[in-house]
């Protein structure tokens, strides 16, 4: 029996997740849209910002606990939606939802996930956030909506920039489908993953379960892809926004603000927190990272919304950069699905500890020892950072 791995930081679960996982969903996870300069500035922009050491401090008694959307966490840190999780694990989201519930903290489902809302409710006993993807069928999204109440989803995560797919070279290359196309290069590479392809194997969920036989015309695979490819709502605008809201009778949050005038707008149509977020770089390629939209952002709304930030997250000290900086959470894609990747469940919870690990130390080491009490004083932020870049603004 090989050793159990020592897993001192997300990088770790990484290498393992890299083996373990066929190439067409590594790459789904480990890419952006065309140069892939966001998704790479998404990670390297939180190293420019540097911390403030503090010594001879009282340390006793820290707390990473605090709350995401009313909901008390035991750090302020949520698993992010991410299509086919399903795929880089058999029955991803099922397991990642169990561990997230585990640890205390919250798990979002995606509208493109593998599991189906049924499947994550029938596994777990906390209430988790369902993520909706605005879809031209208005039928489907309506009973999309009521199936996430019926499984008692108490927040809904409605995702705003994916209007149209950003151009992803690495999935076209790879003909990315669940389940994969079955094609020489394809065979190959998952004859290697014994483990996985074990897995899957033994699991009867392998299509995206929130969509066939959900959605009208999509019975299988074979109606999958066409359905997909026409449906996300090139017209989604802000009054179709408010009229999601207006039925949703719980939390709302809104994925995919970049700008200040947009989250002005989330706050016109009554969202009660929103997500400063570049698609972790799968869309707009070129657009700025997070980090660095985050302060803009909180300082135009922070104090008449929750403001919370996603992209490039892959440490503690990256959550205590962002809390910093304003943010009330943050949340997490990538770093729990290298994870789930690696080592099913318990890489997910492998995962949720090394962040609060480090969490907790670089707090300590900073001189705070309350979550709540982080701030710019504990950071060194390089000039230009906090975006002094030349715009130039419609007065629309």
């Amino acid at each position: 029996m090989l050793p159990k791995p020592v897993i001192t930081e997300i990088e770790d679960l990484h290498r393992i997740y890299r083996r373990r996982v066929p190439k067409m969903f590594y790459d789904y996870c480990q890419s952006g849209s065309w140069t892939e300069q966001t998704f790479r500035e998404n990670e390297t922009d939180f190293d420019l910002i540097r911390l403030r050491q503090r010594v001879a401090v009282d340390m006793e008694g820290r707390s990473t606990a605090t709350t995401m959307a009313g909901r008390d966490v035991a750090m302020p840190v949520a698993l992010a939606p991410v299509g086919l999780t399903g795929m880089q694990h058999a029955d991803g989201e099922i397991l990642a939802a169990k561990a997230a519930e585990a640890f205390g903290v919250p798990y979002c489902l995606s509208t493109m996930s593998i599991c189906s809302i049924e499947d994550v409710a029938e596994a777990t006993t906390a209430p988790f956030w369902f993520q909706l993807y605005v879809m031209r069928d208005e039928k489907f999204v309506d009973a999309t909506l009521a199936r996430a109440k019926a499984a008692g989803c108490d927040t809904l995560v409605l995702t705003l920039d994916l209007q149209i797919l950003g151009q992803r070279h690495k999935d076209i290359k790879n003909g990315l489908s669940a389940p994969p196309k079955l094609t020489p290069a394809s065979i190959a590479n998952m004859a290697t993953k014994v483990g996985w392809g074990r897995d899957m194997l033994r699991t009867k969920r392998r299509f995206f379960g929130n969509i066939v036989g959900h959605a009208e015309g999509v019975g299988d695979a074979s109606s999958l892809s066409s359905w997909t490819a026409e449906q996300f709502d090139p017209q989604l605008d802000w009054d179709k926004v408010k009229r999601i809201a207006d039925k949703w009778e719980g939390k709302l949050v809104l994925k995919g603000i970049l700008d200040a005038d947009d989250a002005e707008m989330a706050l016109q149509v009554g969202a009660d927190a929103i997500v400063v977020s570049n698609h972790g770089g799968r869309q707009l390629d070129g657009a700025l990272s997070s980090i660095r939209m985050l302060p803009e952002i909180v300082d135009r709304v922070g104090s008449r919304i929750e403001v919370w930030m996603d992209g490039g997250v892959r440490s503690g000290q990256d959550v205590l950069k962002a809390v910093a900086l304003g943010a009330r959470g943050v949340m997490i894609g990538r770093a729990y699905i290298y994870g789930l990747g690696a080592m099913g469940e318990a890489g997910v919870t492998a995962a949720l500890e090394v962040i609060r690990k480090e969490l907790d130390t670089t707090m300590a080491l900073c001189g705070e020892k309350d979550v709540h009490a982080l701030g710019p004083h504990n950071l060194l932020v390089p000039k230009g950072f906090r975006g002094e870049w030349e715009e130039h603004r419609t007065n629309a």
